[in-house]
């Protein structure tokens, strides 16, 4: 039971280090009108790798979705595995994100043309609000 707590905290890093690319893919369709299809789109660097952590490896943003890919210090058990944030449309015109471990749930209307893409994190391990 500590070892799965511990690699959930672990996990919890991909939740902040998700933070500034979910702002910047905001503002980028509030501007633009739809989602970026990568991260210099969104406003970032171009390479994934530039936004790294103790235990991710990556963060990518593939068409407004921010993929998070675990390794540096990472547990084994989750070493290569994916968190995935999938951004839509609310209603009232903001945006709003649904986290997805290992299976992706419906999403409501208006979200990004392939999303949700589901991640490859075992749900045990993900945050609370990935556990779809």
């Amino acid at each position: 039971a500590y070892q799965d707590y511990t690699i959930r905290s672990q996990a919890a890093e991909g939740l902040s280090l998700a933070a500034a690319p979910k702002t910047a893919i905001a503002e980028s369709f509030v501007n633009r009108g739809d989602w970026p299809a990568n991260r210099e789109e969104a406003g970032l660097s171009a390479t994934a790798t530039d936004t790294t952590g103790q235990y991710v490896a990556s963060v990518e943003v593939t068409d407004g979705e921010i993929i998070v890919t675990y390794g540096g210090n990472a547990n084994t058990k989750i070493a290569g595995d994916t968190l995935v944030f999938t951004p839509y449309e609310t209603t009232d015109g903001g945006v709003a994100w649904q986290c997805s471990s290992a299976t992706a749930g419906p999403v409501p209307a208006g979200t990004v043309a392939n999303g949700p893409t589901a991640g490859t994190l075992e749900a045990k391990y993900a945050p609370a609000q990935c556990r779809t």
